[in-house]
């Protein structure tokens, strides 16, 4: 019986359902009924259309998988980095140069809002030093740092969208201060993004100039990631404190006024972090004199320009700690080591033992309470890096004055122990009653001051009736150093020097 019925539904036209007495020959009949439609609707045309439509969305469907598997091979597994981080004003891959009508522009625009610093000739240190030797007094800005001249310049070129929506920086000092500064004086929204790391000092300041300040991750690296993207998000100016074009056209202007204020000067030393500021001054200095001498000074712990201009191109260098934090940047600016390509006749590297006597040196001599970064200048003078300015006019950059009270403290114990007026001692004397006393004595009659004093019984190599004493004492100077030393051996066997 099924045969015969398989039969007339394909030879004959479907027949009313209503004449099947089974569920079985329903169910066989709507499912041919349908098959057929399905076929039938299709044509050769229809086809190739559909192929085409597929063969689109296939091909598009790929190259956005594609897209997802690059941005999560450089983003990594976090979504929170899935936008690209890219700042366009500094692009390592097409940097820009600096021109010197950017840099007469700036001195324009700022004159009436950054300070015009001094350059003063220092009676003591040319005369130690053997050359005329000038400082150029950047730390006298009002948040203490030539990152103002710059900043300001930078926030006066805005776009009037970004006046009213504000400006992003990562920056873990000065460069922070500088914009919130200006970004007051100028009424502009300022964001500050600083590591959790930044000292509490500059937090505060930042936040009593009006700026909303973001603590994020523990170097300035992680703190700029967040910064370019919330930059995106917020709809916010990113401003880069030492590569943007209109950064390094403000840091210029102190190249214009040194030439203004020491006409013959013959060589001008300048520290350089991420190289904005020596880009700025050697463009400056070059275009109006170029039988000038521009040297660039950095810590002997972050050598990154140094290498990047010897190589030629921006590289990562290793950073580590440093009594000129300032200075301490991995990489540097591509368009700073771009514009700086040919305007820099040597580049130089100081110790940190040199930086510490530097600020002491400054804070004694000068009266000048500096940072680490802006004392490289006569540190690389004191280490004797540039003998061959010996009788020439030099003028050294003091950059900046914002230095932590405990950095400072630890600066002038280091820089008296380089300086020969702090020393450590370790004498061996009898354990018997007044060997100790022995010895103070004759310390205090040479005319050292003892600071510190311990014993030492348990690790000496001598018998049990002896102690090894440490001491420290402030003396006079090297030479006073040499006369206690060759006293004590005269009494004593065992005497070591620090």
């Amino acid at each position: 019986m099924v045969a015969p019925s398989r039969k007339k539904s394909v030879v004959h036209p479907p027949h009313d359902h209503t004449h099947e007495s089974t569920p079985q020959k329903n169910h066989h009949t709507r499912v041919k009924h349908v098959e057929r439609k399905r076929t039938a609707s299709i044509s050769q045309e229809d086809g190739m259309e559909y192929n085409k439509r597929v063969r689109k969305l296939h091909k598009a469907f790929l190259a956005h998988g594609e897209e997802l598997v690059k941005d999560k091979q450089n983003s990594g597994s976090n979504s929170d980095a899935e936008l690209p981080i890219f700042d366009p004003d500094c692009d390592p891959e097409n940097p820009k140069k600096l021109l010197f009508s950017d840099i007469s522009s700036a001195a324009f625009n700022i004159k009436n809002g950054v300070q015009r610093t001094p350059c003063v000739r220092s009676l003591q240190l040319s005369s130690k030093c053997e050359m005329d030797l000038y400082f150029k007094k950047e730390y006298l800005q009002v948040t203490g740092s030539f990152k103002e001249r710059g900043a300001r310049y930078a926030l006066s070129r805005l776009p009037e969208k970004y006046k009213k929506a504000g400006v992003i920086a990562a920056s873990a000092g000065n460069h922070a201060l500088a914009l919130s500064y200006h970004g007051q004086q100028m009424t502009i929204p300022v964001t500050v993004v600083m590591p959790v790391t930044a000292p509490l000092m500059k937090i505060q300041f930042c936040r009593t100039l009006g700026a909303n300040v973001i603590l994020k991750g523990e170097t300035i690296a992680v703190a700029k990631e967040f910064a370019l993207k919330h930059a995106t998000e917020h709809n916010l100016k990113y401003i880069n404190g030492y590569d943007a074009i209109d950064i390094l056209a403000g840091q210029g202007t102190i190249g214009l006024e040194i030439l203004d204020q020491v006409p013959d000067v013959d060589a001008i030393l300048v520290p350089v972090g991420g190289g904005g500021l020596i880009a700025g001054i050697a463009v400056a200095v070059k275009t109006l004199k170029p039988e000038v001498h521009v040297y660039g000074i950095e810590a002997e712990t972050c050598p990154s320009f140094t290498e990047a201009y010897e190589i030629g191109h921006i590289i990562t260098a290793q950073a580590k700690a440093s009594l000129a934090d300032g200075l301490a940047v991995p990489t540097v600016g591509g368009n700073s080591l771009e514009t700086a390509k040919g305007l820099i006749d040597k580049v130089i590297t100081v110790k940190e033992e040199s930086i510490a006597l530097s600020i002491l040196r400054l804070l004694e001599v000068e009266k000048a309470v500096v940072e680490g970064g802006g004392a490289v200048g006569l540190a690389a003078i004191l280490e004797g890096k540039v003998p061959e300015l010996k009788g020439k006019k030099v003028v050294s950059i003091l950059s900046g004055g914002n230095i932590d009270t405990t950095v400072l403290g630890r600066s002038i114990e280091r820089g008296l122990a380089v300086d020969g007026r702090l020393i450590r001692l370790e004498v061996v004397v009898s354990d018997r009653p007044g060997g100790i006393a022995e010895l103070t004595s004759t310390i205090a009659h040479l005319g050292a001051s003892i600071k510190d004093i311990f014993h030492e019984r348990a690790w000496i190599s001598t018998d049990v009736f002896h102690v090894k004493v440490k001491i420290i004492a402030e003396t006079r100077g090297k030479e006073h150093v040499d006369e206690i030393e060759t006293a004590l051996k005269k009494i004593y066997d065992n005497v070591v020097l620090h």
